[in-house]
């Protein structure tokens, strides 16, 4: 069994937080204080990331107020979608999942260049060439197992064995930005593609609305088996929960939570901070703290995490995905419902 992250780990508060603006000159804490006003945050964190990264960034920028709107990668960009259609776009900032949903939105011509950007730690891979967004933090997803699951699989193609039938679980593409990554992957690799998608509801695997409700019935033994992205299943497994993260052998997906300014931003200077705090070392550290790979190398990884590089991938094709990224919800709703 390839199983990635063995050893346990502490989750850590958000102390690191209030420590961030001591570590700054003090030049550098005045043009701070002069970035100040409403910043409106549109965002598919979970609940208890979206406010350490607001508490971490309002500790070098306490006269930002951080108004945010929360939700599954699709509702935001619905949200969105919907303001842009009434001419009244309310997000500053972007913060989800995936760089397909930000390529949709760069086609449109609705992300601002960010030409204010450091960028020479993080690999070119995970931007933009034109910036008009930027990832944040390397996500994976894989398998969340159950420690009494009778059958653990270790592969993708090991969700079909008939010993897992009606035990498997994963997010709906419908809602996950990262499940409509997976989805597409899956679709587009040779040895998986639509058969092994219809193969899961065949075994009579089911699909909701977020990773939170995919961890939620697997630590509880409703299902045994679930797709989920890691930092979830690794701190729940900090915490004592039952479950471990499994590395299918035909490789993981990955997201790398993109951040992007709407060029309709109504305050830009706050928008342009925190977007580079969000890449900048302090940034970069405190999501560690969170459970998350950083991008830039020179920063460590949670305890007990294995270097990026050593992490197996299957191959995805951002502009594949993006193309058919309409066509795989349509047709994976047709198999799953919903």
């Amino acid at each position: 069994m390839s199983t990635l992250f063995p050893s346990r780990r502490r989750v850590l508060g958000m102390a690191p937080a209030a420590g961030l603006a001591a570590l700054l000159p003090h030049g550098l804490l005045h043009a701070q204080a002069a970035v100040s006003g409403n910043l409106s945050l549109y965002t598919s964190q979970p609940e208890r990331d979206a406010r350490g990264t607001i508490e971490a960034f309002n500790a070098l920028y306490p006269n930002v107020k951080v108004n945010v709107f929360r939700s599954g990668t699709t509702e935001v960009l619905n949200r969105l979608r919907t303001e842009i259609a009434a001419g009244s776009p309310r997000a500053d900032v972007l913060l989800i999942a995936d760089a397909i949903s930000m390529e949709a939105l760069k086609a449109d011509g609705r992300l601002l260049r960010m030409t204010h950007l450091n960028t020479q730690q993080i690999p070119a891979r995970y931007f933009d060439n034109e910036r008009t967004y930027i990832g944040t933090k390397l996500i994976s997803t894989g398998l969340v197992v159950n420690s009494k699951a009778p059958f653990k699989p270790k592969s993708w193609k090991d969700l079909l064995n008939p010993a897992l039938k009606g035990q498997i679980v994963m997010p709906s593409p419908l809602y996950s930005g990262a499940a409509a990554i997976i989805v597409g992957a899956w679709s587009r690799t040779p040895d998986l593609g639509w058969p092994f998608i219809e193969g899961l509801k065949a075994n009579k695997a089911i699909a909701v609305k977020g990773n939170g409700a995919v961890l939620q019935q697997v630590a509880t033994g409703e299902k045994m088996v679930g797709v989920l992205v890691d930092f979830m299943a690794f701190n729940a497994a900090a915490k004592g929960s039952p479950v471990e993260f499994i590395t299918p052998k035909e490789g993981l997906t990955y997201v790398t939570e993109p951040a992007a300014i709407l060029n309709t931003a109504s305050n830009l200077p706050a928008a342009q901070a925190f977007v580079s705090f969000l890449v900048s070392p302090q940034g970069q550290k405190f999501s560690t703290t969170l459970g998350y790979f950083p991008l830039q190398g020179n920063i460590t990884p949670p305890a007990g995490y294995p270097k990026v590089e050593s992490l197996r991938f299957l191959p995805m094709d951002a502009d594949a995905l993006l193309k058919g990224a309409e066509a795989d919800r349509k047709r994976f709703s047709d198999i799953f419902g919903g």
